[in-house]
């Protein structure tokens, strides 16, 4: 059954006025089919039209990511579930009126059209509805799915300012959208997977705690 879009969820705001070039600007590049850096509510992203394999690809070249970790993905409204899946999570709902938009990474079981690499090997697809004004006014204008994977080489520092962004990085990239606001910085997203009807699994700890998880559902021990 799909979630509905009603008065108990949060709006997304506008990118601001003083934004708009630089937002054109990846919008654009985000369409042709190009790689940019862009903000997201916790830390700055590397990404592009999840559903074009080759930027796809590209993406986790730039940052030399394992060919077995796939890439997540945001979205700027629950509408865009329906291009991902099929086969919401049987919480997807509770747990998107509590923490979305907002730092919370929920596994589904990713449409076939999504590529490998963005999809995982068992087909599950990491997704979240992004807080960030930014961010979600791509996904509006450019591509309901984002690739969004933190803006750094696997292994360093993701960055929450510019100044901590990689040079190398941005060189391989076609834009960077780094008007403010800028990320809030702080933990990465919490990644989760709901593994029956009121349980869940963290993957990743992050900005989501365990005890904020477990005021909705049963959160399983993390693995000994």
């Amino acid at each position: 059954m799909p979630i509905s879009n009603d008065k108990n969820t949060k709006p997304v705001a506008s990118a601001r006025p003083a934004a708009e070039t630089a937002v054109q600007a990846a919008v654009d590049v985000i369409r042709n089919g190009g790689v940019l850096v862009y903000p997201t509510e916790t830390l700055y992203a590397v990404g592009c039209d999840a559903f074009r394999p080759e930027a796809a690809a590209r993406v986790a070249e730039i940052k030399g990511r394992p060919e077995h970790k796939p890439l997540p993905v945001v979205v700027g409204g629950l509408e865009a579930l329906a291009l991902l899946t099929d086969d919401l999570p049987p919480d997807l709902e509770r747990l998107a009126r509590r923490f979305w938009p907002g730092p919370l990474s929920i596994l589904v079981r990713a449409r076939r059209e999504l590529p490998l690499g963005v999809r995982d090997a068992a087909g599950f697809v990491s997704v979240r509805w992004t807080a960030h004004p930014l961010a979600a006014e791509l996904c509006r204008r450019a591509a309901p799915v984002l690739v969004a994977t933190s803006a750094n080489r696997s292994g360093h520092p993701a960055a929450a300012v510019p100044d901590e962004l990689d040079p190398a990085l941005l060189r391989g990239v076609d834009t960077a959208l780094l008007e403010r606001p800028w990320p809030a910085g702080g933990e990465p997203s919490t990644v989760i997977r709901n593994v029956a009807p009121g349980r869940v699994e963290i993957l990743r700890h992050g900005a989501i705690s365990a005890a904020a998880l477990a005021e909705l559902l049963t959160v399983l021990p993390d693995p000994a």
